[in-house]
């Protein structure tokens, strides 16, 4: 096995579990990256499902006592009847769009160029948001309501476009409805359980031909770093932001967004492009 693609596969799985629940992009930062690394023939398509597979896992992990509890209490208790409700409200708008514009999307928006303008456009909004006066009415996820997690499941339609970010388009769209930070947080984690299983399912079932057991040495690197690093991050956000705005984040992704730009307008680096 080529050591230098092992590597690879650590870093990248690395990436994947920092960002997947940050508000940056996942998939824009493995874009990149894998472009940047020459990682992105067939087997780095099936590679990127499954480390995002590991970095929903790890959420599942983390939050596993709750989730555990609305299974249990499901055929009984109305509350867990009511959350797994919304989780179903919040996640049809990206399950209903994603069939629709799934094959256009991915064939035509996932390049560097796309991403670094998503970027971009994404830290102008979350800045502008953060000046904007707060005062949220909805303090935990018990308290939303209905229209609360359809709103907020068109904010995460919205992360279909690579850079957008789907952790980003949820708690930015969860605090323009007036959700607490802390609150569009961890509805956005518990939203990607659903919406991440479903799109790695169906991303497998497009993929499955190119799985080949000669990656399994590739794969099984990328899916550990991306479990641990996924735990770090989850536990590490939550922390952040009770006592932090998203403006670093914000300037990060500007930043991030205008050196891919400016190195591929300058002839830098040979971006793929649409």
């Amino acid at each position: 096995m080529d050591l230098s693609l092992l590597l690879i596969a650590l870093v990248l799985g690395i990436v994947e579990g920092l960002t997947e629940f940050l508000p940056i992009s996942s998939t824009g930062h493995l874009i990149i990256l894998g472009d940047l690394l020459g990682y992105n023939d067939d087997a780095s398509k099936v590679f990127k499902i499954v480390i995002q597979l590991a970095a929903i896992l790890a959420v599942c992990w983390d939050y596993r006592e709750r989730l555990l509890k609305v299974v249990v209490d499901l055929p009984r208790e109305p509350g867990a009847r009511r959350f797994v409700g919304l989780l179903i409200v919040g996640f049809l708008p990206a399950a209903v769009l994603g069939l629709m514009f799934h094959s256009i999307i991915k064939g035509v928006l996932f390049n560097p160029i796309t991403v670094a303008t998503a970027l971009i456009i994404g830290g102008l909004i979350i800045l502008y948001v953060e000046k904007r006066s707060y005062h949220p009415r909805v303090t935990s996820v018990d308290g939303l309501g209905w229209g609360d997690a359809l709103k907020v499941g068109f904010a995460q339609a919205l992360a279909m476009i690579p850079g957008t970010s789907r952790s980003g388009a949820t708690i930015i769209g969860g605090m323009i409805f007036g959700l607490s930070r802390k609150t569009a947080a961890e509805f956005s984690f518990f939203l990607a359980i659903p919406t991440m299983f479903a799109a790695t399912a169906y991303d497998l079932y497009k993929n499955w031909s190119l799985l080949h057991a000669a990656d399994l040495p590739v794969f099984a690197v990328g899916f550990v770093a991306s479990f641990v690093a996924a735990m770090w991050a989850i536990k590490g956000f939550i922390r952040f932001i009770s006592n932090h705005t998203f403006i670093a984040f914000a300037w990060y992704r500007i930043a991030f967004g205008i050196v891919v730009l400016a190195t591929w307008k300058l002839g830098m680096v040979d971006w793929s492009t649409p």
